[in-house]
């Protein structure tokens, strides 16, 4: 992989990561269309996932440290405990699936576009469907709950499907609940923190132990966690914004377009 690939692919996946169009899904339709292929890609995915956490800690860096301060500084049960609690219920679901099920998990990228064409179309209408049951409904939502914390939890678990967006998923099905749009934006980011740092740091003791190789050389490797840290920063900032708008339709047509071309371009 070259610094050029990296670059490119570094801007894909911090875009990718926060906007609802599958990081996953196209980082493999990039490095089909680079030519990028082998161990270096899974090491450099996870790099860019690495900066992607990290520009969600600088962007929501306010709400991070407050649940902390709430979390440990007493030991009475207050909000940023029930908070930092809904969390850990979310990530049940991935956790059973990252546990059991990582090897059949992973053996589902790198096998050309079909699946990631049908999986953008899935997000696609989980997107539309969201928004017009939002707008349908007329009231302003509720909080997230313990209830709705394990249905996202198992959107975010389906999500590690290549072109399921993992954002996507976790927005439009807790809208999809009744969460308000302001809240369930925020949970989405947030819930995903230690799954991503916890499957990073495993991948990251499996390569220094020598039980994973890889080409990638360090000048790919810095340019393609800058680039993606710096685009995540924006993205993050932008995706806020655009749930707070309602605005997810035009996301949805987006997927439906890239999802359809890469069906064509595979069966065709």
């Amino acid at each position: 992989m070259s610094w050029l690939d990296a670059l490119i692919l570094g801007i894909v996946q911090g875009l990718t990561e926060f906007l609802p169009v599958s990081s996953s899904g196209h980082l493999e339709i990039g490095q089909a269309l680079l030519g990028t292929s082998g161990e270096e890609n899974l090491t450099f995915a996870i790099i860019v996932h690495a900066a992607t956490v990290l520009s969600t800690l600088v962007i929501l860096w306010r709400e991070v440290a407050q649940l902390f301060k709430g979390t440990f500084t007493t030991v009475q049960w207050n909000s940023e405990k029930d908070y930092v609690a809904k969390i850990l219920v979310s990530m049940i679901p991935v956790f059973v699936v990252g546990m059991f099920f990582k090897d059949q998990v992973e053996a589902f990228f790198g096998n050309g576009l079909l699946l990631v064409g049908v999986c953008l179309l899935i997000t696609a209408a989980l997107l539309a469907l969201s928004e017009w049951l939002q707008k349908k409904r007329q009231g302003a939502g509720h909080e997230v709950t313990y209830k709705d914390a394990i249905i996202i939890g198992i959107a975010q678990a389906c999500a590690v499907l290549p072109g399921l967006s993992r954002s996507g998923s976790t927005i439009a099905t807790g809208l999809l609940c009744g969460v308000k749009k302001e809240s369930v934006a925020q949970f989405s980011f947030l819930m995903v923190l230690i799954p991503i740092l916890g499957e990073a740091f495993l991948d990251l003791l499996k390569l220094l132990q020598g039980e994973m190789t890889s080409e990638l050389g360090i000048l790919p490797a810095v340019v393609g966690f800058v680039a993606a840290f710096a685009t995540g920063c924006f993205a993050c900032r932008f995706m806020l914004e655009i749930v707070r708008r309602q605005r997810l339709i035009w996301f949805a047509l987006y997927c439906a377009l890239v999802g359809t071309t890469a069906i064509i371009l595979t069966v065709c």
